[in-house]
């Protein structure tokens, strides 16, 4: 199994450590999301431009694309510049106790390169890449970032097979069929509701580990029972569901992910 990759450009950030830094960014992620009404200039929403990496020669395994997406997002989140004094708190901060909105976008050649240069987190998965940009206010959008196309590219769903037992897994509701780029917003949501329920070992944890998640289409038998779980789940394993605002493709309160970590995980076991 190839394990995520984050990207070491000039000025990246040290090795994560299990210190008083990690536990305050995990601290400040369990807390949620702000929830709270739009400001009232359009342009200063918040939100997190996500740029998905989908060469048009040889476009990667729309699984592999969505696991990159939903690493990438929580790396960013409990990257040690987000945190106490790091150079991107104060923007990281406005977006995130607000509603956590993201954008994906595709990028291709130079594109993508250009992207690259953009503060953020890339991590790849299988050959697929995903970049998480830190985000800000949705008029004032770096230009590399604001030319990417947003919509018109899908991939084809694809069986990658069964997930590994030692990886939290998020299930993506197939009867929304959602497009690639809203799944990828909707496992960057699930991926950091599942970080911030995790106790602070877990989640170290599974940051040394990049990340790795695996994601898979849920049919609707399965589906309705994972909501059961959702709704009446045991104690024994960490669950977290996304409920879309439904600003785009599905309707307001569709639930859209659900993120399940295994209980006493190996991952528990490497903190």
């Amino acid at each position: 199994m190839t394990e995520p990759e984050i990207d070491a450009p000039e000025g990246a950030a040290p090795p994560l450590l299990l210190d008083s830094g990690f536990r305050a960014r995990h601290a400040e992620l369990a807390l949620g999301y702000g929830g709270g009404g739009d400001p009232d200039d359009p342009a200063q929403v918040q939100a997190m431009q996500m740029v998905l990496h989908i060469p048009k020669a040889e476009p990667p395994r729309r699984s592999a694309v969505l696991e990159a997406a939903a690493a990438a997002a929580v790396a960013l989140c409990l990257d040690p510049r987000v945190g106490p004094d790091g150079e991107w708190q104060d923007r990281y901060l406005a977006w995130k106790r607000s509603r956590i909105r993201k954008v994906a976008r595709r990028a291709r050649g130079a594109q993508w390169l250009a992207a690259n240069e953009v503060d953020g987190v890339t991590l790849e998965v299988d050959g697929a890449e995903a970049r998480a940009l830190v985000p800000g206010p949705v008029g004032d959008i770096d230009q590399r970032i604001r030319k990417l196309q947003i919509g018109g590219t899908d991939l084809e769903s694809d069986e990658p097979g069964p997930a590994d037992p030692e990886l939290p897994v998020l299930w993506v509701n197939s009867a929304l069929s959602m497009t690639v780029g809203k799944a990828a917003a909707q496992v960057g949501h699930a991926s950091m509701l599942l970080a911030g329920a995790l106790p602070v070992e877990q989640a170290f944890a599974w940051a040394q580990r990049g990340f790795r998640c695996a994601v898979r289409d849920a049919e609707p038998d399965l589906w309705a029972r994972l909501c059961a779980r959702v709704n009446g789940g045991d104690g024994l394993e960490t669950i977290a569901a996304v409920r879309d605002a439904g600003f785009t493709e599905v309707a307001p309160g569709s639930m859209t992910v659900i993120a399940v970590a295994p209980p006493m995980s190996p991952l528990d076991d490497a903190a």
